[in-house]
């Protein structure tokens, strides 16, 4: 192999290491916030980890966060959980800081 050949090997083997990072921290996110849900709604043990696996499921139905915002704020209205989207977002934005260190670490 060439350099060229070898430095292209090694990037796309970057390229796949960091995406699978990044799928990996998205799904442990989603995990956190089902569980920081289900402790707003009232949910504990079983129930709880139940949800948070709702959760990460409903993130396969679209790309991108909306559809787990989506189910997160109606579940929190259904639970009478007062919770603006702005801060869902920030919440969501806190919970994937954490998520990296914890998938990385």
């Amino acid at each position: 192999m060439t350099t060229f050949d070898d430095r292209k090997d090694a990037f796309e083997k970057k390229h796949a290491h960091d995406e699978e990072l990044a799928f990996k921290a998205t799904a442990r996110r989603n995990k956190l916030l089902g569980l920081w849900i289900a402790e707003q709604i009232g949910l504990t043990g079983d129930k709880a980890e139940a949800y948070a696996k709702e959760v990460v499921a409903a993130d396969f139905e679209e790309a991108g966060d909306a559809d787990v915002i989506r189910k997160a704020m109606a579940d929190l209205k259904a639970g009478k959980v007062e919770i603006s989207e702005h801060r869902l977002q920030a919440k969501l934005a806190e919970l994937m800081e954490v998520a990296k260190k914890q998938v990385a670490g």
